[in-house]
């Protein structure tokens, strides 16, 4: 009687350990290049530099091959739009919160993933020297995130992952109509970091 209930009391602890091996959660921190395309519209071109930044993203397996993330990105580029009166130069932060549905393949250590989601993405107007144009406000858009990748796993705990992620977002304008292209565009965010697997 008493084995039957140090069994019964030890059952949910021996569950829970168990769950805790399979690794279903893990964090992982990248490096990025943001690389925005050049686009036109309502008389404005705009070209921007290349913004090297930082992601940080926390993924949840909810089975062995599906997932959730949350991702936060930070970057900084100058964006240069031509209009029919000016050539001006932004300076910016770019900041990315978004979520994303994962799905996971797996061949032996190589782990191949796809993944897509809404986001959020904030272009705020740094005032310094590499800005022409002070007073500008931030932008806000709603966007859209894709992409896919490969993590190799070097141990139990650690990964490196290498994606290539697409975002799809309005095109910024610092809230002045001289600055819009009200276009949407494609900037490709190629990305290389380690997860940890916990």
């Amino acid at each position: 009687m008493k084995k039957s209930l140090l069994f019964l009391l030890l059952l949910p602890f021996m569950a829970v350990m168990g769950f805790a091996q399979e690794s279903r959660m893990d964090v992982s921190v990248s490096g990025t290049a943001l690389i925005p395309p050049f686009v036109a519209g309502n008389a404005v071109q705009l070209h921007a530099t290349t913004g090297i930044g930082v992601l940080v993203s926390y993924r949840y397996l909810l089975t062995p091959h599906s997932g959730l993330e949350l991702n936060y990105q930070y970057a900084q580029e100058v964006q240069h739009y031509i209009n029919p009166t000016n050539n001006i130069l932004v300076h910016n932060r770019f900041q990315e919160i978004s979520g994303a549905y994962v799905y996971n393949f797996t061949y032996k250590n190589f782990n191949p993933f796809l993944e897509g989601g809404p986001g959020g993405y904030i272009y705020s107007p740094i005032n310094d020297a590499k800005t022409q144009l002070q007073n500008l406000g931030r932008s806000t858009n709603i966007g859209a995130l894709y992409g896919g990748g490969i993590a190799y796993e070097l141990s139990p705990s650690f990964d490196i992952r290498v994606e290539y992620r697409g975002i799809v977002v309005k095109a910024p304008s610092f809230n002045d109509p001289n600055l819009k292209t009200n276009r949407y565009f494609n900037i490709s965010d190629p990305s290389i970091g380690v997860a940890y697997h916990f």
